[in-house]
């Protein structure tokens, strides 16, 4: 065999790599062997696995519990507060600065007006989205009960 040990093969792809000296150390081709193992995947295959921790299209009709989305709403109004109150305050500093002043200032700093935007329009973002899953449940959940009614009716009909 040449320095090569002699091992089963399979049908998989692979090769066989040299054990290295720490897995001899602990016992490679005396207690246990290494076989390389590879597989080929269809781009079907492929696909499937990229596909598997997608969020399906359902998720987004999901709603939220309410007292969570309360809790969050109130977390972000408060954060609104704070980041409105730098930015009043940094304006009322702006107000007696000089130009090169200004442009060395705020380097490096949190800017309240960018934080206060972002806040504002995620959370119009999150309460729109809020209001149109509870008006689809609610849509969908009448127009199951009105298939039940009618089907009642039409069973109360025939007797």
């Amino acid at each position: 065999m040449l320095g090569q040990e002699p091992r089963q093969t399979t049908s998989n792809l692979g090769h066989l790599n040299k054990p290295s000296i720490p897995a001899l150390i602990h016992g490679l081709n005396r207690h246990y062997y290494s076989i390389a193992i590879n597989y080929r995947k269809t781009h079907l295959e492929e696909n499937m696995l990229m596909n598997l921790h997608k969020t399906v299209w359902t998720e987004g009709l999901t709603m939220k519990d309410f007292k969570s989305s309360a809790k969050e709403n109130q977390e972000r109004l408060e954060k609104m507060v704070g980041l409105a109150e730098a930015y009043e305050k940094r304006v009322k500093e702006e107000k007696d600065m000089s130009k090169d002043e200004l442009k060395t200032r705020y380097v490096g700093k949190l800017d309240p007006k960018k934080h206060l935007e972002e806040l504002g329009k995620r959370g119009i973002e999150e309460n729109i989205v809020s209001v149109l899953v509870e008006m689809v449940d609610k849509e969908a959940s009448f127009s199951a009960d009105l298939a039940k009614a009618v089907e009642r009716i039409e069973v109360m009909e025939e007797d």
